[in-house]
């Protein structure tokens, strides 16, 4: 497969389950190794420099939040892991961002499921990714959850961060999106810029059929 992304665009990932969604976003964030091809940001290989994993922010299944510590714990532990200044500055600020400003100094394990989601968001964006890498962002969440996580991905479209995300679910995304893949066994069934979300879905129907 080819796939190129520019700043500013959001690239929708969909398919059926086993599709190689998550894999393909483990080899985009140098957690997996192509067994052919390579993955450029900026130019540059991802296996030749270190320190190009810095532009890269990732959501994956787990919100690699601990649930003992609160949510500005958590954050603050990110930013020290990146070396960023003003670690618990920069926590509240990330977490006001996703309009968690109130609830802060909370244990995770007592956030709902779309606050404990919105927190990964905002871990997710702490160190000002140029790359952001989301694995089923919206699925399992309430309406006002999904909304929340949604602004925050518009606002961070319109500031020039490139954003792949991969869903199972076309419609709760198709908004969001500049350019739509489907995948199915590991290729490109289609794959351009978003077009007709009626003609795709037939597309889908096709291919979830074999």
């Amino acid at each position: 497969m080819s796939l190129d992304a520019h700043a500013g665009e959001c690239h929708l990932i969909v398919g059926p389950n086993g599709a190689g969604k998550s894999t393909l976003l483990r080899l985009l964030a140098g957690l997996a190794r192509p067994t052919a091809g390579v993955v450029m940001i900026e130019g540059v290989p991802l296996g030749s420099d270190p320190d190009i994993r810095r532009h890269i922010g990732l959501l994956s299944h787990q919100s690699h939040l601990y649930g003992d510590l609160t949510a500005v714990e958590n954050l603050a532990f990110t930013a020290r892991l990146y070396g960023l200044p003003d670690p618990d500055l920069l926590a509240r600020a990330g977490l006001d961002s996703v309009g968690l400003a109130g609830r802060g100094d909370e244990p995770v394990r007592r956030l709902s499921r779309g606050m404990v989601q919105r927190a990964a968001v905002a871990r997710a964006l702490l160190h000002r990714p140029r790359l952001l890498l989301l694995d089923e962002p919206l699925t399992g969440l309430d309406l006002d959850a999904g909304d929340r996580i949604a602004a925050v991905l518009r606002r961070e479209l319109r500031q020039g961060v490139t954003v792949l995300m991969a869903s199972h679910d076309v419609q709760e995304s198709w908004d969001l999106a500049s350019h739509v893949h489907l995948l199915s066994r590991g290729a490109w069934a289609s794959s351009g810029p978003r077009g007709d979300l009626n003609a795709f879905l037939t597309r889908y129907q096709e291919v979830v059929r074999g």
